[in-house]
């Protein structure tokens, strides 16, 4: 491998938990592990309805990308792990207020369960 994978860090969005990282740089691509609605800050999960919940995993993978000198305009591929498919309207909704066109390819997969009961779990690719 000609690349060294360097690991990106921001303190704007929830600390890892485990053994992984936030985002992984190998050349020009950004692999952002999947954010849930975690308060960077208290470690807390933030709403009970999905609305709420997208909006903080968009604020938190806000953070990763910037933190990796990236905005949302960088992403070309999202998977977005929901609870309950009824809900993709709404997360739709807010998902797009990040997003212009041309959007990122995307995939949306109804989950059994997700990380701390949460409602949802969005992870993203980005090109710099």
């Amino acid at each position: 491998m000609t690349d060294i994978k360097k690991a990106i860090l921001s303190p704007d969005a929830p600390a890892p938990i485990g053994p992984y990282s936030q985002a992984i740089q190998l050349g020009n691509l950004v692999f952002c592990s999947g954010q849930i609605p975690l308060d960077p800050k208290s470690g807390q999960i933030v709403g009970q309805d999905i609305e709420t919940q997208t909006n903080q995993v968009m604020q938190n993978i806000s953070a990763v990308l910037k933190a990796g000198g990236l905005e949302f305009s960088n992403v070309i591929k999202s998977t977005i792990f929901i609870k309950n498919m009824n809900d993709f309207a709404k997360v739709n909704v807010i998902y797009g207020e990040f997003f212009k066109a041309p959007f990122p390819a995307r995939s949306t997969v109804e989950v059994a369960r997700l990380p701390k009961d949460v409602l949802i779990e969005i992870e993203v690719i980005a090109a710099k």
